[in-house]
């Protein structure tokens, strides 16, 4: 969009990022992903996993269902595969024992409680989804949208975001 001529030029910043985790029922063994290789044998190894449906278009199912595939592992893990309710979380399927593993950005693993985090897909095989703000080419509020971002760019924003599960910026 700045390349479009959309957004006011020096305005446009990333406020924060969200990482593609996985979580288990809260008290139960945390697994081992920390390299590809780890990952790979825990998700071999797993009952069921549960994450978004990729053809509703969530990022993170999408990219997690291409994932699986580059791993050489989509066709195993086919048959241990859950999928929440249309716009459910992945992790709501730890508590009720349908699935082992939950794999969604962080963000939503913390929206449901009783569920903890194992940690980010290891290395390259994470994708982090970037938040950020710009003010519009001919804006009438330039002002008004520079506080703003001012605002989601102080330590009392970045607070918040780190308790939601976001990395600030």
């Amino acid at each position: 969009m700045l390349k479009q001529g959309k957004v006011l030029p020096g305005s446009d910043v990333t406020l924060a990022g969200s990482g593609v985790a996985i979580a288990v029922k809260a008290g139960a063994p945390k697994p081992d992903i920390s390299t590809p290789e780890a990952l790979k044998q825990t998700l071999l190894k797993a009952k069921s996993i549960a994450y978004s449906e990729p053809s509703a278009g969530g990022a993170s199912g999408v990219y997690f269902a291409k994932l699986l595939e580059r791993m050489g592992i989509a066709e195993e893990m086919k048959s241990k595969t859950k999928y929440p309710p249309a716009g459910g979380f992945s992790a709501e399927l730890l508590l009720t024992g349908e699935a082992d593993l939950a794999v969604q950005q962080k963000p939503e693993l913390l929206h449901v409680p009783g569920v903890e985090i194992v940690g980010f897909l290891p290395g390259d095989l994470n994708m982090v989804t970037e938040f950020a703000a710009a003010i519009m080419t001919g804006s009438k509020n330039a002002e008004t949208g520079k506080a703003l971002i001012g605002s989601l760019r102080s330590p009392q924003a970045a607070a918040v975001f780190r308790s939601k599960g976001l990395d600030p910026r």
